[in-house]
């Protein structure tokens, strides 16, 4: 045995289908083995409110060690994990392949899994990971369902603070009348045949934020992969299931992963790259999926297949060569590397794109931004989520850009109001983007 390990981490199959992974009393004895392991260890108290809230429990118990706390105690340090990988990627010495075998995000999940399976999930998480039948309901009437979650409309937030649980104060994505890709059918843009990628075609896989609710970062990744000579389609089969994972929702993550790599596999055979635009659903398609389904070759190729928008941009522009025309931006950009982005263990590819900006001046935020997905929505969360986001917003603001990135858009938007908790003038100079938004900048393309 040695203490820690230095090899790269590695994750197992997640054995959903097997009748002992909703066993209880196997699933305490394992939360039992890891929790003791993380109480001697300590290494990931800061990262986000789970760790803490476990260490509290055992110091404050009779005999200060976890022998002492009571399984029903457990429920709260599950509740707090939002699923970021960083305890995993980043902290922990214990991961797969050290003999101690430690994969804490997994275990959470599986926690849920089990909750899920005897009905005890909630109504309010449940109804918000159905982001495919809440974008298409709420599009004809967008502008009335983004009235009434304005954070300013003191009416409608405090009848869904108190039926839904979510925080009154707590940003809400808004949604759009007009999806991407009924956008990228309408508008359809001229390939740059002089540019050195020219020959490239990618599929881009809008996602359920890119496609309902924020079609911003995919409108600039059209423009941009144009200037440069690729051909690129934008299609949504369905959503990746990271919303319904975060509830334990495996079956109905599975189902969505088996659809999507269907429908995304001609495009595949056809010579196209799928893209994702949102680090959360590439971290899904690269990498859980092929955990849920490790016997689906169709997710395999999927998986082999797929880029992140920025890992893609830094993979043409290395390979083929950037085509000409951009400009210095007017001011200096912090980029927030989005948890998902990190667990990726694909580099700072955010930071790498604007850095392609001539005279680039960049700033990297590598701490967690607290959002956590819905997670960080929810009354009782919300201001945890903050906390755990104040290095980030702290980090961004005194960097004094004037441009705030992140590879995720939600966790950009979280990033926005911990700034502005921090100083309410901040926020006005700043602006979140993507950092693909920014490279379109840079082209004249915004």
């Amino acid at each position: 045995m040695r203490e820690g390990s230095l090899d790269a981490p590695t994750r197992h199959k997640i054995d959903w289908n097997n009748p002992d992974f909703y066993d209880e009393q196997k699933l305490d004895d394992e939360l039992r083995r890891v929790f003791d392991i993380c109480h001697g260890c300590r290494r990931c108290f800061n990262l986000c409110d789970s760790f803490p809230r476990l260490f509290d429990l055992i110091d404050e118990s009779e005999t200060e060690e976890l022998d002492a706390v009571a399984s029903a105690d457990f429920k709260p340090v599950v509740d707090a994990c939002t699923l970021c990988d960083m305890c995993f990627m980043t902290k922990c010495p214990y991961v797969p392949p050290h003999e101690f075998d430690l994969d804490f995000p997994h275990l959470m999940l599986r926690y849920r899994a089990v909750e899920k399976k005897k009905g005890l999930d909630k109504f309010a998480a449940r109804q918000l990971s159905k982001t495919d039948r809440n974008g298409k309901l709420a599009a004809p009437v967008a502008p009335l369902a983004n009235w009434a979650t304005k954070t300013s409309n003191g009416l409608t937030r405090g009848v869904m603070e108190a039926t839904l649980n979510i925080d009154r104060h707590a940003a809400l994505p808004k949604y759009q009348s007009k999806s991407l890709v009924d956008r990228a059918k309408e508008n359809p843009l001229e390939i740059n045949k002089d540019a050195p990628a020219y020959g490239r075609k990618a599929v881009i896989y809008a996602t359920c934020f890119g496609n309902y609710n924020n079609p911003a970062p995919g409108e600039a990744t059209r423009k941009v992969l144009a200037r440069n000579g690729i051909e690129t389609e934008v299609v949504y089969p369905g959503c990746c299931g990271m919303p319904l994972m975060e509830q334990g929702d495996l079956k109905s993550v599975a189902a969505n992963a088996e659809k999507v790599a269907a429908e995304l596999g001609p495009w595949i055979d056809k010579g196209y790259e799928v893209i994702a635009l949102v680090s959360s659903c590439a971290l899904m398609l690269k990498f859980e999926w092929p955990l849920l389904l490790p016997e689906s070759k169709a997710v395999e190729r999927l998986s082999k297949s797929t880029f992140d928008v920025a890992e893609y941009v830094v993979d043409f522009a290395k390979k083929e060569g950037m085509a000409e025309g951009m400009q210095p931006l007017d001011d200096s950009v912090a980029v927030h590397l989005a948890c998902h982005a990190r667990a990726q263990n694909m580099g700072a590819k955010g930071a790498e794109v604007i850095r392609l900006i001539p005279e680039s001046k960049v700033s990297v935020v590598e701490r967690c931004s607290g959002h956590g997905g819905s997670w960080g929505i929810m009354k009782g969360n919300f201001e945890t989520a903050l906390k755990v986001g104040k290095p980030a917003a702290k980090t961004a603001l005194t960097s004094k850009a004037k441009y705030i990135a992140s590879e995720c858009p939600l966790a950009a938007e979280h990033l926005m109001q911990g700034i502005e908790k921090l100083d309410s003038e901040a926020v006005t100079a700043k602006a979140a983007l993507h950092p693909i938004e920014l490279l379109a900048k840079a082209y004249g393309l915004e």
